[in-house]
């Protein structure tokens, strides 16, 4: 096959959080730390200023030690954090670590104080005093806030490193809540984590035993349950009880999707939208579902709702970004260029590959409309850092100039790209194909030899040098040794199949060339696959099958030069 341009599912919104009265509860307002009655000295006005100062200038150490130090003498507890701060910035964990420690001495009821310290403890698996922290955290906190102080200790626990001893741990300091909800979802989640399978489902089993009506304990059932279709079974009788569980429905439709079942999840996701018409997550599920069924015009409507639903919010951070890209794409495909522009217009540059992406399918675009030199001239204004994103805007810009015909004008914007960054192999292939359509077949192999050798496992470099050989039959089994090793890196690739078809009726293997052929006609209704196998029919007598193959290549791309040169070389008309 003629070498090809190398193209460059969303999964549906996790659960919300959970439905424990605890998570409702507001974190109880910070002491106020009791500082020391200390004068502000010159002395150690000059000190501090002088640390920030070597702070700032990368020098971490001696301000660190100032810092210390001066928290020493002063019993100052900002002082400390200051110096625990200094010491995290640096990665200097021991350091971080004795600067908390004696920040907890110096303002011992600071809950930031020990938050940074539990964190430290538990990821250095030192979990002998950060036990005895949670089990006074959790007998101090009042009733109504201690399933919150519960999961709070748990997101502490998910960075131990040692997940059995972890698990020992909230065994012994959740053993004086056993009538509680979230001591079981713990428990069940620490189980899971070291594979104790039988001990997760009970503990779940306790949770729901408890609350029947918990979303979160019958979310965490499903989980450890052992296999998708437990977990579905899960899910779906206890929406029998409780049909309004959102998050349950939303976990259900997740599982319809992984197991393949589209439209089981479709009709989930919207029975959540009809309770929810502008739900964000729920729009872009169905959107995606929509896509993968090939449901152009309702992606297009779900996409479209998503947007609109996201500007009425502006405080939502979500980036749009992909859907607005999809929506490009969907407008261009039934031709709205116009629609397409204003789509690609809304990306801002929160994502800079995908903001690039956009500015440079804005010039295609442009280009399309018949303005190529505004295209490129959009192209011109884009100047980002990456080495490989300006070798993008290159090929794009080559890219348009062949698509109006202007190929000297894409040669000589690839020959500077490719003196730029000469070891960029997608540079290299693009060049290469201009070299060959230029006729300079000598470059065009010097340059698809440098892509194999900066990128060993590009199939595309292999595939391009052996078909151009074949079609100029020229050292036929040096064209079948490429492309049968780019075959080897691509086995399902119909164009690397056409190619190697197309060596076989070379060396006037036409059986074998004809079965290669449809294989890959079958798998990708191109047209230049379409005129291979029409020659090689044709050249096997069957005229009429030949005939029937090249009306469809020309009904889907009239202008295409191989179909124009084969009927020409075999004095065909159509």
């Amino acid at each position: 096959m003629a070498p090809q341009k190398q193209a460059g599912s969303a999964a549906a919104p996790e659960p919300a959080a959970p439905d424990s009265a605890a998570a409702a509860v507001e974190a109880p307002a910070p002491v106020p730390e009791v500082l020391p009655n200390n004068a502000l000295t010159g002395d150690m006005l000059f000190r501090i200023t002088k640390a920030e100062l070597e702070f700032k200038q990368g020098q971490w150490q001696g301000a660190y030690i100032t810092m210390l130090s001066l928290a020493q003498q002063t019993r100052d507890p900002r002082l400390a954090r200051r110096a625990a701060e200094m010491a995290l910035a640096a990665k200097q964990g021991q350091e971080a670590l004795a600067a908390i420690r004696l920040w907890r001495e110096l303002a011992p009821d600071s809950d930031e104080a020990t938050q940074y310290f539990l964190g430290f403890a538990v990821v250095n698996d030192d979990l002998s005093e950060a036990e005895a922290i949670f089990a006074q955290r959790l007998k101090a906190a009042p009733a109504a806030q201690r399933g919150m102080a519960m999961m709070q200790m748990q997101q502490f626990m998910l960075r131990a490193k040692d997940k059995a001893a972890a698990f020992a741990l909230q065994q012994r300091v959740l053993a004086p809540y056993d009538d509680m909800l979230e001591s079981h979802l713990i428990l069940a989640q620490g189980a899971f984590a070291i594979n104790d399978a039988e001990r997760a489902r009970a503990e779940a089993q306790k949770a729901l035993a408890i609350k029947p009506d918990s979303e979160l304990a019958v979310l965490t059932m499903a989980q450890v349950s052992g296999d998708i279709d437990a977990a579905g079974k899960v899910l779906t009788e206890f929406l029998e009880k409780y049909p309004k569980a959102r998050e349950v429905r939303a976990a259900y439709a997740r599982i319809l999707v992984d197991a393949k079942q589209l439209e089981p999840a479709r009709q989930q996701f919207l029975a959540l939208l009809k309770d929810q018409p502008d739900n964000i997550a729920t729009l872009y599920a169905l959107g995606v579902m929509a896509m993968q069924t090939n449901d152009v015009p309702e992606a297009e409507k779900y996409f479209t709702r998503f947007i609109t639903v996201l500007d009425d919010h502006p405080d939502d951070e979500r980036d749009p970004a992909k859907v607005l890209m999809i929506l490009s794409q969907i407008a261009e495909q039934r031709g709205d260029i116009d629609a397409a522009t204003k789509w690609l217009e809304k990306i801002e540059g929160d994502d800079p590959k995908l903001y690039l992406a956009a500015r440079m399918k804005m010039a295609t675009l442009t280009a399309r409309k018949g303005d190529v030199d505004g295209a490129r001239k959009q192209l011109a204004t884009l100047t980002p850092a990456d080495p490989a994103d300006q070798a993008q805007i290159f090929q794009t810009d080559a890219q348009l100039l062949r698509d109006a015909g202007d190929t000297r004008a894409a040669y000589t914007v690839l020959e500077n790209a490719v003196k730029r960054y000469p070891d960029n192999p997608d540079l290299l292939y693009d060049f290469a194909l201009v070299a060959e359509k230029l006729g300079n077949v000598d470059l065009m192999e010097k340059a698809l030899r440098q892509v194999m050798i900066a990128a060993p496992d590009n199939q595309h470099a292999y595939n391009a040098l052996g078909y151009s050989l074949a079609e100029r039959n020229e050292r036929l089994p040096e064209a079948y040794a490429l492309v049968d090793q780019a075959m080897k890196m691509a086995p399902g690739d119909p164009f690397i199949m056409d190619s190697m078809g197309w060596v076989q009726f070379r060396m006037g293997n036409l059986d074998e060339a004809e079965s290669l052929l449809r294989r890959a006609y079958a798998l990708r209704a191109d047209p230049e696959i379409a005129v291979h196998l029409g020659e090689v029919l044709f050249v096997k007598g069957d005229v009429t099958g030949a005939q029937k193959l090249w009306q469809e290549a020309k009904s889907k791309d009239p202008k295409n030069d191989a179909l124009k040169n084969t009927l020409a070389r075999l004095n065909q008309n159509l």
